[in-house]
């Protein structure tokens, strides 16, 4: 099997396994990280197949999705296997996977590859913006929690269990993550891309705040 048909079996497949998924995580944003992943690394260099390939598996054992919370690649790797992709590219494709997820505010994701750097980027942006906002209430209701308490604030986590538990007000999520991506982007392509975004988040809270004191 060549290149580009193991990326449209790859494709089909997570299409179908992320047809329905109701929490931000389906395959439209899978669609939009590859497309994004490509842009960006066709500007900054990447491997374009060990790119497209981790963007289309990286949420495919997602622990938010999964449950799991090994962060191990586990069903990517036996779908690389099944696809018969080489060994080396396989593991540069892991590595990507094992690397894109945001921990918590006081955790540092590094990345071990360009490719790593793009698809991480790429799954910011789309955490960003007028998509973001709609993902992150999509998840909050997806996971049954409140809008925004103000009596519940903000919490800068500083080690996975304690942000993977939070069910903390979807609001929160902003400042828990959402408005820290745009100077935790590592490519010069998506830290502009960023700004535009984060700009946007920012006049939406300014706007959902007016709303929520009744002052508009």
């Amino acid at each position: 099997m060549n290149r580009p048909q193991i990326i449209e079996k790859t494709a089909a497949f997570i299409a179908h396994e992320f047809a329905w998924e109701g929490s931000g995580h389906d395959w439209f944003h899978v669609d939009r990280v590859r497309r994004l992943s490509l842009h960006i690394g066709q500007v900054e260099g990447s491997e374009p197949f060990i790119t497209e390939m981790a963007a289309l598996l990286h949420d495919l054992d997602d622990w938010k999705i999964t449950g799991d919370q090994s962060h191990l690649p586990l069903k990517a790797k036996k779908w690389l296997l099944e696809m018969e992709v080489e060994a080396d590219v396989s593991a540069a494709i892991l590595h990507v996977i094992e690397d894109v997820s945001y921990q918590g505010a006081g955790i540092e994701t590094p990345v071990r590859s360009v490719e790593g750097a793009v698809v991480q980027d790429a799954d910011r942006l789309d955490a960003i913006g007028a998509i973001g906002i709609a993902r992150t209430f999509a998840y909050g209701g997806n996971k049954n929690r409140l809008i925004y308490d103000p009596a519940i604030a903000p919490v800068l986590h500083t080690d996975f269990q304690s942000y993977k538990n939070s069910t903390a007000p979807t609001v929160n999520h902003f400042y828990e993550k959402l408005l820290l991506l745009k100077n935790r982007m590592n490519t010069l392509t998506a830290k502009s891309m960023a700004e535009q975004r984060h700009g946007f988040m920012e006049i939406y809270l300014e706007q959902f705040f007016n709303e929520w004191e009744a002052k508009i």
